[in-house]
């Protein structure tokens, strides 16, 4: 390779003449070794605006015209004619590992920098936090190095190019395209730029290299430095120290220099190691978060500190005793969730404002885990996990998906492999949240993750390590790099079968399952079920946190950028603006809405799942059988001292009892008592359903004391029989077509089959088999009109490609309004159809839903747990839910009666012959079919109601599994009947 220092013009410039982009061989050139010494205390931040330029290659020479790009941030959220690029696994270019295209958007930052005079005589470094793909660094023209690995920091010693009290000019080139973009192939946009913080610190020339903290649940503590100087031979004498709170350790032996493997003494690196033991220790756990403050010392002879270390200890063990996965002993479940660095203004810039928001949320709705998929976050994410309590898989930047099998075997990236694996380890390896390492996803399985893995075991024996892309060859066999079986969207099925099979040897814990994307995450609840009850399952993650919508300005196309703050709220985004997915940054290749996956909105609004989600997870639980009411504590290692909660019982006919906040009784981690019921159950003939709503006790690190944890339900008594109302009254009016007429419809109750897809439809065949029975597009024909007293027959034939749908409406006058009796007769091959029921549309200025059965969120036949049976109230347009895709939404499971008003109290109140799926909304299912984002959706004065008989689930099948069989609705005959009121 050419001498980086030889100063020349561009088309000269050595790292230029390397062509770093298209040599996978090359991980790095000139960049230190990665550590886990933290130097962002006392660093002088070099964020802010920088000089830019982007150029079409690498290759092309800058020019004498700069704009602005803001550091950290792409350059693809900031006003450039680069925006960003969506796919899913494919590459959006054709070029073969490991060539890059010559359209490269190549950015160049530059910025005066002012060294601190006072820096003379130490050691001076710079770190960039991440950059997107390659990262060239030149001092005042002369080259310094390069690096690979858009998600871990890179550091460069320059101490031999700027002198302190001097100006330097700091210039770095960031290369979008190279060779790591076909291991950096994730499910994500594509970005170009730093991303993360770039700073500069001093240390003196004697110096922690390194420093490793290992701890036992015993309370031993382990620390290993290591040791250089900067100036060439370690001097004489130098010591190091540390405390642990303040209580110093002990040293584990005298101060020595490495020795080479031939036995001689290295004068350039020293080890040093302390320890103690800590009685009574309060250990770490995702539950009881405790942490020890370590600082590390190092000492010249004099007794003068040259360099120190701040570390948060967290004492835990981790161990895969049989095929349970055990932390302190305890085999816990694993309620995870996927996360990338992601915001809706910034693209993959996250402040550590926002990274504490996503885990604050995270920890009310009951997870306790993280894998960051699919590279290492911001490592100020697990600072937070530490300090607020997730168990983390740290997951290495590797993902080769469209060439994935090429390049698993493929020795010119190996170095790149081990690479990665091994400086993520390195960073975090003290992190007490990080339980298990992954050595990437989606990239086959070769030799090359063999590599990684070996040095990984080597270096850190007191983890687990995994990967989806080993254990899918064979979830049992103990040869492959992983110690634990982590499929993707396996079958709930296969996975108890696999746990009953007898052979099993690891633990189950899926890397991404219940896919989120739209409307979607049914059999959620049923999922859990099974892993509770069947030994040898223990969790998963959910893919995933974020749906990654960019917030959009609609008349240029543009990202918003920086200036978006405030644009969007509850999901919903302001007049002018939409969350754009895959192709409308007018990218030719890219896969839609996939983008669009997560448990939460851009905004960080919960979406519905959130609260199935919680109620899951929940750490309290009710259990009522024979007339004993008990509370079940489902957590591994925390007792309820922490929690508070009210009693609630709601009744049929509208009353309700609550009774005051109150401490929980004394039950441990797992363990079951029985407590009075609080309430003397009233007299009636209507169901009871028993609420306990948890909050915090006290201010928790993640939530203000009052915050909603749970709300356990339990029913104390089923529903009798509702009695038909009486007939009465002058007939039921009805016109030509057989529809009823009434003065608050503006369109009469019809059959309804179809809904507006969800991507779960859409991406899991459902829909195209709609379409093709011609359930869109149904034409009512009416064959017959019998009246009979006060009541009037109606009958009317759909016709579908699967056969004739015969649909039968009896129309009956009572008190106070009108009763209809429904049958609907399928034929067999209409065998698996969205819905069977009523849809009609009411006049406007109905603007409140109150009704009782389970809310107050949406909630549908496989998505109910969260959704508690009480009397909700609601308006009208707060019920929709804004999937980024319009779709069907809004449903409420489990409806009895409800009453749609005015503000005048006026209004039609509808009562259900039994629990039903109902939905109000102002949106036909053709308005949502034909929008592709909701700024082309106009809302219809009035509501649009639907009345299902039966609603199908919704599953995962975008990604995954679609709904259990009990979820779908079968063919033959279905009847519903309801009774419609004027208030």
């Amino acid at each position: 390779m050419t001498d980086p220092s030889i100063r020349g013009p561009r088309s000269a410039d050595p790292l230029i003449v390397l062509r770093p982009w298209e040599a996978p061989e090359v991980t790095s050139w000139g960049r230190l070794p990665m550590n886990a010494v933290d130097r962002r205390a006392g660093a002088l931040s070099l964020d802010g605006d920088w000089r830019f330029q982007l150029l079409p290659a690498p290759s092309v020479e800058p020019g004498p015209e700069w704009s602005s790009s803001h550091v950290p941030g792409a350059w693809t959220m900031q006003g450039t004619d680069d925006l960003p690029r969506y796919t899913n696994f494919r590459m959006p270019w054709g070029e073969f590992p490991p060539a890059s295209p010559a359209a490269n958007p190549t950015g160049v930052y530059e910025r005066e920098v002012d060294v601190p005079a006072e820096w003379a005589g130490r050691r001076i470094v710079l770190q960039a936090g991440a950059a997107e793909s390659v990262l060239l660094v030149h001092v005042d023209g002369r080259a310094v190095g390069i690096s690979k690995d858009s998600h871990l920091a890179a550091e460069f010693d320059l101490s031999d190019v700027v002198r302190p009290g001097v100006r330097a000019r700091l210039r770095l080139t960031v290369v979008k395209w190279s060779d790591a973009s076909h291991i950096e192939d994730q499910d994500q946009w594509w970005h170009g730029g730093i991303t993360r913080s770039v700073l500069l610190y001093a240390t003196d020339p004697l110096y922690l290299a390194d420093v490793t903290v290992r701890t036992r649940l015993a309370g031993e503590l382990r620390v290993e430095c290591q040791v250089r100087n900067a100036s060439g031979a370690l001097p004489e004498g130098w010591y190091v120290t540390g405390e642990l709170d303040g209580h110093l350790l002990a040293q584990d032996a005298e101060f020595d220099r490495f020795k080479e493997e031939d036995g001689r003494v290295s004068d350039f690196l020293g080890e040093a190691r302390l320890n103690t033991v800590v009685h009574d220790v309060h250990a770490w756990t995702a539950e009881t978060p405790e942490l020890y403050d370590l600082a590390v010392r190092l000492h010249r002879a004099d007794g003068s500190v040259a360099d120190t270390s701040h570390h948060r200890v967290g004492f835990r063990e981790v161990e895969i005793r049989g095929r349970d996965l055990l932390l302190n002993g305890e085999r816990v479940y694993i309620r995870g969730v996927n996360r990338h660095d992601f915001h809706p203004l910034t693209g993959r810039t996250v402040s550590y404002e926002d990274m504490r928001a996503d885990l604050t949320l995270l920890k009310r709705f009951g997870f306790n885990a993280i894998r960051t998929a699919h590279y290492p976050n911001d490592p100020s994410l697990l600072d937070l996990a530490d300090e607020l309590g997730f168990y983390v898989v740290d997951e290495a930047n590797i993902e080769a998906h469209d060439h994935a099998h090429e390049i698993a075997d493929d020795p010119r990236y190996t170095a790149a492999f081990v690479d990665r694996v091994a400086r993520m380890v390195l960073r975090d390896k003290n992190h007490p949240c990080v339980i298990t390492w992954s050595l990437g996803n989606e990239s086959d399985y070769g030799a090359n993750h063999d590599a990684a893995a070996g040095w990984l075991r080597r270096h850190d024996p007191t983890r687990p390590l995994q990967y989806e892309g080993a254990a899918k060859l064979d979830w049992a066999d103990p040869a492959l790099a992983s110690d634990i079986a982590c499929p993707m969207y396996a079958p709930i099925e296969d996975c108890v079968a696999h746990a009953l099979s007898g052979k099993q040897t690891k633990p189950l814990i899926q890397c991404e399952y219940s896919h989120a994307m739209g409307n979607s995450n049914g059999t959620l609840a049923d999922h859990w079920a099974a892993i509770e009850s069947t030994p040898g399952l223990q969790g998963g993650f959910i893919w995933e946190f974020w749906d990654h919508g960019i917030l959009q300005r609609v008349n240029d196309g543009r990202p918003a950028g920086r200036g978006g703050a405030g644009l969007y709220d509850n999901g919903v985004t302001a007049p002018g603006h939409r969350w754009a997915y895959g192709g409308d940054f007018g990218e030719t290749i890219h896969d839609g809405a996939f983008i669009a996956d997560g448990v939460v909105f851009p905004d960080r609004t919960p979406k519905p799942v959130m609260y199935e989600h919680r109620e899951i997870a929940a750490p309290v639980r009710l259990e009522y059988a024979d007339g004993e009411l008990r509370i079940v504590n489902r957590q591994h290692f925390r007792g309820l001292e922490w929690l508070t909660a009210e009693w609630s019982l709601a009744l049929a006919d509208g009353g309700a009892l609550t009774a005051p906040a109150d401490e929980l009784p004394d039950v441990r981690p797992g363990e079951t008592a029985s407590v009075p019921l609080p309430f003397e159950l009233p007299e009636g003939r209507g169901e009871a359903w028993l609420t306990l709503r948890v909050t915090t006790a006290e201010d928790e690190a993640w939530a203000p004391r009052g915050t909603e944890v749970c709300l356990p339900q339990v029913r104390l008594r089923s529903a009798a029989a509702a009695p038909v109302p009486a007939d009465g009254g002058p007939p039921v009016e009805v016109d030509d077509s057989g529809l009823l007429v009434h003065p608050l419809l503006t369109a009469a109750p019809v059959l309804s089959l179809w809904r507006a897809p969800t991507d779960n439809d859409e991406l899991g065949g459902a829909a195209v088999r709609w379409r093709t029975w011609g359930l869109d597009t149904l034409v009512r024909k009416v064959v017959g009109v019998r009246r009979e007293g006060g009541s009037v027959t109606v009958l009317a034939e759909y016709d579908t490609w699967a056969g004739v749908v015969r649909h039968e409406q009896v129309f009956t006058r009572v008190e106070g309004g009108v009763r209809i009796e429904e049958t609907a007769e399928l034929p067999d091959r209409l065998d698996d159809v969205a819905r069977v029921g009523s849809v009609f549309e009411t006049v406007a200025g109905l603007d409140v839903l109150e009704w009782y059965g389970q809310g107050p969120w949406e909630s549908y036949p496989d998505r109910s747990t969260g959704a508690p049976v009480g009397h909700h109230s609601v308006p009208v347009d707060a019920l929709f839910t804004p999937y980024l895709r319009p779709q069907e939404s809004g449903g409420r499971h489990g409806v009895r009666h409800f009453t749609l008003s005015a503000p005048d109290a006026t209004g039609l109140s509808v009562a259900l012959d039994g629990p039903r799926q109902v939905s109000v909304t102002r949106y036909r299912a053709e308005d949502l079919t034909a929008a592709a984002h909701h700024d082309e959706l106009v809302p219809r004065p009035g509501c649009v109601v639907h009345i299902d008989a039966a609603h199908r689930g919704l599953g995962t099948a975008s990604c995954g599994p679609d709904t259990s069989p009990a979820y779908l609705i079968e063919p033959g005959t279905h009847s519903w009947s309801w009774t419609l009121r004027v208030l």
